[in-house]
Protein backbone atom coordinates (compact mmCIF):
# COMPACT_ATOMS: atom_id res chain seq x y z
CA UNK A 1 0.00 0.00 0.00
CA UNK A 2 1.43 3.25 -0.75
CA UNK A 3 -0.55 5.57 0.96
CA UNK A 4 0.72 7.03 4.73
CA UNK A 5 -1.26 5.98 7.45
CA UNK A 6 -2.55 8.92 9.42
CA UNK A 7 -2.65 8.65 13.14
CA UNK A 8 -4.80 11.06 15.19
CA UNK A 9 -7.05 11.43 18.25
CA UNK A 10 -6.70 7.68 18.85
CA UNK A 11 -7.51 7.04 14.87
CA UNK A 12 -5.94 5.57 11.97
CA UNK A 13 -7.07 5.88 8.23
CA UNK A 14 -5.89 6.47 4.64
CA UNK A 15 -7.22 9.57 2.94
CA UNK A 16 -6.51 10.80 -0.75
CA UNK A 17 -8.62 13.23 -2.99
CA UNK A 18 -10.98 15.77 -2.68
CA UNK A 19 -14.59 16.08 -3.77
CA UNK A 20 -17.79 14.36 -2.09
CA UNK A 21 -16.32 11.53 0.29
CA UNK A 22 -16.41 7.92 0.11
CA UNK A 23 -15.90 6.05 2.89
CA UNK A 24 -14.40 2.44 2.21
CA UNK A 25 -15.02 -0.22 5.12
CA UNK A 26 -12.66 -3.15 5.10
CA UNK A 27 -14.13 -6.79 5.97
CA UNK A 28 -12.90 -8.99 9.35
CA UNK A 29 -9.49 -10.28 7.68
CA UNK A 30 -9.37 -7.31 4.90
CA UNK A 31 -5.95 -5.47 4.64
CA UNK A 32 -6.37 -1.85 3.40
CA UNK A 33 -4.47 -2.56 0.18
CA UNK A 34 -7.69 -4.53 -0.91
CA UNK A 35 -9.34 -0.81 -1.83
CA UNK A 36 -5.52 -0.26 -3.30
CA UNK A 37 -7.78 -0.38 -7.22
CA UNK A 38 -10.46 1.57 -6.04
CA UNK A 39 -8.47 4.55 -4.65
CA UNK A 40 -6.49 4.98 -8.01
CA UNK A 41 -9.48 4.85 -10.20
CA UNK A 42 -11.51 7.61 -7.27
CA UNK A 43 -8.78 9.87 -5.55
CA UNK A 44 -8.45 12.46 -9.13
CA UNK A 45 -12.53 12.86 -8.54
CA UNK A 46 -13.72 11.76 -4.65
CA UNK A 47 -12.23 12.59 -1.32
CA UNK A 48 -11.63 8.81 -0.49
CA UNK A 49 -11.00 7.74 3.01
CA UNK A 50 -10.36 4.05 4.88
CA UNK A 51 -10.66 4.26 8.42
CA UNK A 52 -8.88 1.03 10.13
CA UNK A 53 -11.77 -0.66 12.36
CA UNK A 54 -10.51 -1.49 15.87
CA UNK A 55 -11.03 -4.99 15.90
CA UNK A 56 -7.92 -5.59 17.54
CA UNK A 57 -7.96 -2.28 19.70
CA UNK A 58 -11.23 -2.21 21.29
CA UNK A 59 -12.09 -4.07 24.61
CA UNK A 60 -12.88 -7.81 24.03
CA UNK A 61 -15.99 -7.85 25.93
CA UNK A 62 -17.99 -4.83 23.84
CA UNK A 63 -16.41 -5.98 20.94
CA UNK A 64 -19.23 -6.30 17.79
CA UNK A 65 -20.48 -4.66 14.91
CA UNK A 66 -22.37 -2.12 16.98
CA UNK A 67 -18.82 -1.31 18.77
CA UNK A 68 -17.51 -0.83 14.91
CA UNK A 69 -20.38 1.12 14.06
CA UNK A 70 -19.96 3.53 16.95
CA UNK A 71 -16.56 3.84 16.63
CA UNK A 72 -17.37 4.97 13.08
CA UNK A 73 -20.11 7.52 13.86
CA UNK A 74 -16.95 8.93 16.34
CA UNK A 75 -14.58 9.40 13.20
CA UNK A 76 -16.57 11.07 11.34
CA UNK A 77 -17.91 13.50 13.39
CA UNK A 78 -14.11 13.74 14.53
CA UNK A 79 -13.34 14.46 10.63
CA UNK A 80 -16.69 16.84 10.18
CA UNK A 81 -17.80 14.20 7.55
CA UNK A 82 -21.26 14.35 6.55
CA UNK A 83 -23.36 12.67 3.73
CA UNK A 84 -20.79 10.51 3.21
CA UNK A 85 -21.38 7.45 0.75
CA UNK A 86 -20.39 3.97 2.86
CA UNK A 87 -18.54 1.22 0.49
CA UNK A 88 -18.14 -1.86 2.78
CA UNK A 89 -17.10 -5.50 2.15
CA UNK A 90 -17.94 -8.38 4.14
CA UNK A 91 -17.96 -7.23 7.80
CA UNK A 92 -17.33 -3.16 6.36
CA UNK A 93 -20.70 -3.65 4.94
CA UNK A 94 -22.55 -4.61 7.75
CA UNK A 95 -21.29 -2.56 9.83
CA UNK A 96 -22.28 0.31 6.96
CA UNK A 97 -25.63 -1.34 7.40
CA UNK A 98 -25.75 -0.64 11.09
CA UNK A 99 -24.34 2.51 11.25
CA UNK A 100 -26.50 3.75 8.22
CA UNK A 101 -30.08 2.30 10.26
CA UNK A 102 -28.84 4.73 13.17
CA UNK A 103 -27.49 7.72 11.57
CA UNK A 104 -29.17 7.43 7.75
CA UNK A 105 -29.03 11.54 8.31
CA UNK A 106 -24.91 11.56 7.70
CA UNK A 107 -25.31 8.80 4.40
CA UNK A 108 -25.42 9.74 1.23
CA UNK A 109 -25.47 6.86 -0.45
CA UNK A 110 -24.60 2.51 0.85
CA UNK A 111 -22.43 0.24 -1.65
CA UNK A 112 -22.92 -3.27 -0.35
CA UNK A 113 -20.16 -5.94 -1.92
CA UNK A 114 -20.24 -9.46 0.07
CA UNK A 115 -21.75 -7.95 2.82
CA UNK A 116 -22.72 -9.81 6.05
CA UNK A 117 -25.26 -9.31 8.14
CA UNK A 118 -28.00 -11.98 6.29
CA UNK A 119 -26.13 -14.69 6.30
CA UNK A 120 -22.43 -15.87 5.82
CA UNK A 121 -20.27 -19.07 5.45
CA UNK A 122 -17.37 -17.86 7.81
CA UNK A 123 -15.26 -19.48 10.18
CA UNK A 124 -17.53 -20.88 12.43
CA UNK A 125 -16.32 -21.65 15.97
CA UNK A 126 -12.57 -22.04 15.50
CA UNK A 127 -9.64 -22.42 13.16
CA UNK A 128 -9.21 -26.16 13.70
CA UNK A 129 -5.78 -26.08 11.69
CA UNK A 130 -4.54 -22.91 11.82
CA UNK A 131 -0.77 -23.73 12.60
CA UNK A 132 -1.49 -25.44 8.93
CA UNK A 133 0.05 -22.95 6.13
CA UNK A 134 -1.52 -25.26 3.37
CA UNK A 135 -5.23 -25.10 6.02
CA UNK A 136 -4.71 -21.14 5.83
CA UNK A 137 -3.98 -21.11 1.85
CA UNK A 138 -6.68 -23.06 1.52
CA UNK A 139 -9.50 -21.06 3.63
CA UNK A 140 -7.96 -17.55 2.07
CA UNK A 141 -8.31 -19.32 -1.98
CA UNK A 142 -12.21 -19.94 -0.69
CA UNK A 143 -12.86 -16.24 -0.42
CA UNK A 144 -12.03 -16.07 -4.30
CA UNK A 145 -13.42 -17.79 -7.64
CA UNK A 146 -10.04 -17.77 -8.39
CA UNK A 147 -7.61 -19.61 -6.23
CA UNK A 148 -4.65 -17.27 -7.74
CA UNK A 149 -5.96 -14.07 -6.40
CA UNK A 150 -4.60 -15.46 -3.44
CA UNK A 151 -1.52 -14.49 -3.20
CA UNK A 152 1.13 -15.41 -1.26
CA UNK A 153 1.76 -12.18 0.35
CA UNK A 154 -2.32 -12.26 1.53
CA UNK A 155 -1.97 -16.03 2.47
CA UNK A 156 1.27 -14.75 4.45
CA UNK A 157 -0.45 -12.10 6.45
CA UNK A 158 -3.63 -13.93 7.03
CA UNK A 159 -1.64 -16.97 8.40
CA UNK A 160 0.43 -14.38 10.72
CA UNK A 161 -3.16 -13.21 11.94
CA UNK A 162 -4.74 -16.15 12.97
CA UNK A 163 -1.49 -17.51 14.70
CA UNK A 164 -2.09 -14.49 17.16
CA UNK A 165 -3.82 -15.96 20.03
CA UNK A 166 -4.78 -12.54 21.04
CA UNK A 167 -6.01 -11.42 17.38
CA UNK A 168 -7.59 -14.71 16.51
CA UNK A 169 -9.81 -14.67 20.03
CA UNK A 170 -10.90 -11.62 18.61
CA UNK A 171 -11.51 -12.79 15.20
CA UNK A 172 -13.54 -15.14 16.60
CA UNK A 173 -15.37 -12.62 18.33
CA UNK A 174 -16.16 -10.92 16.15
CA UNK A 175 -17.66 -13.48 13.52
CA UNK A 176 -19.60 -14.54 16.16
CA UNK A 177 -21.15 -10.55 16.90
CA UNK A 178 -21.74 -10.65 12.87
CA UNK A 179 -23.43 -14.05 12.64
CA UNK A 180 -25.72 -13.05 15.65
CA UNK A 181 -26.91 -9.63 14.73
CA UNK A 182 -29.09 -10.66 11.70
CA UNK A 183 -30.37 -7.59 10.36
CA UNK A 184 -33.60 -8.70 8.24
CA UNK A 185 -35.99 -6.92 10.42
CA UNK A 186 -34.16 -3.53 10.15
CA UNK A 187 -33.55 -2.89 6.24
CA UNK A 188 -36.67 -1.50 5.27
CA UNK A 189 -35.89 1.37 7.58
CA UNK A 190 -33.00 2.37 5.19
CA UNK A 191 -34.18 4.20 2.39
CA UNK A 192 -31.34 6.14 0.71
CA UNK A 193 -30.22 4.02 -2.26
CA UNK A 194 -28.09 1.17 -1.92
CA UNK A 195 -25.75 -0.31 -4.85
CA UNK A 196 -25.28 -4.50 -4.28
CA UNK A 197 -21.95 -5.32 -6.46
CA UNK A 198 -21.46 -9.15 -5.99
CA UNK A 199 -19.57 -12.25 -6.83
CA UNK A 200 -22.10 -14.35 -8.81
CA UNK A 201 -19.65 -17.19 -7.24
CA UNK A 202 -19.42 -16.03 -3.58
CA UNK A 203 -18.88 -18.64 -1.55
CA UNK A 204 -19.48 -17.05 1.73
CA UNK A 205 -22.19 -14.78 1.16
CA UNK A 206 -23.52 -16.79 -2.08
CA UNK A 207 -25.94 -15.05 -4.48
CA UNK A 208 -28.74 -15.70 -2.35
CA UNK A 209 -27.90 -13.65 0.27
CA UNK A 210 -27.25 -10.78 -2.36
CA UNK A 211 -31.07 -11.43 -3.56
CA UNK A 212 -32.55 -11.10 -0.29
CA UNK A 213 -30.64 -7.78 0.53
CA UNK A 214 -32.36 -6.74 -2.71
CA UNK A 215 -35.88 -7.72 -1.81
CA UNK A 216 -35.58 -5.95 1.85
CA UNK A 217 -34.11 -2.88 0.88
CA UNK A 218 -36.63 -0.46 -0.56
CA UNK A 219 -34.46 1.93 -2.30
CA UNK A 220 -31.65 -0.95 -4.33
CA UNK A 221 -30.22 -2.30 -6.98
CA UNK A 222 -28.16 -5.51 -7.97
CA UNK A 223 -25.57 -6.12 -9.97
CA UNK A 224 -23.53 -9.11 -10.57
CA UNK A 225 -19.81 -9.48 -11.27
CA UNK A 226 -19.46 -13.18 -13.07
CA UNK A 227 -16.59 -15.47 -12.43
CA UNK A 228 -16.13 -13.64 -8.81
CA UNK A 229 -16.30 -14.57 -5.32
CA UNK A 230 -16.40 -12.53 -1.70
CA UNK A 231 -14.14 -9.82 -2.47
CA UNK A 232 -15.65 -7.88 -6.50
CA UNK A 233 -12.96 -4.69 -5.89
CA UNK A 234 -10.05 -7.58 -5.39
CA UNK A 235 -11.09 -9.63 -7.84
CA UNK A 236 -12.42 -7.74 -10.77
CA UNK A 237 -11.57 -4.24 -9.82
CA UNK A 238 -12.28 -3.04 -13.34
CA UNK A 239 -16.17 -3.90 -13.30
CA UNK A 240 -16.30 -3.50 -9.73
CA UNK A 241 -15.26 0.15 -10.75
CA UNK A 242 -17.35 0.84 -13.21
CA UNK A 243 -20.33 -0.40 -11.46
CA UNK A 244 -19.60 1.77 -8.41
CA UNK A 245 -19.05 4.81 -10.85
CA UNK A 246 -22.49 4.34 -12.54
CA UNK A 247 -23.83 4.29 -9.11
CA UNK A 248 -22.17 7.82 -7.73
CA UNK A 249 -22.96 9.22 -11.22
CA UNK A 250 -26.52 8.51 -10.59
CA UNK A 251 -27.28 9.50 -7.28
CA UNK A 252 -25.05 12.67 -7.32
CA UNK A 253 -26.98 13.96 -10.20
CA UNK A 254 -30.18 14.26 -8.26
Amino acid sequence: MTYEIIEEDGFKYIEAGKGQTLVLLHGLMGELSNWELVIEQFKDRYHVVIPILPIYELPILTLGVKALSRYLHRFLKFKKLNQVVLVGNSLGGHVGLVFTVAHQEFVKALVLTGSSGLYENAFGGSFPRRESYDYIKEKVEFTFYDPATATKALVDDVFKTVNDRSRVIRILTMAKSAIRHNMAKELSKITIPVSLIWGKNDKVTPPEVAEEFHQLLPNSELNWVDQCGHAPMMEHPEIFNAYLEKFLDRILLK
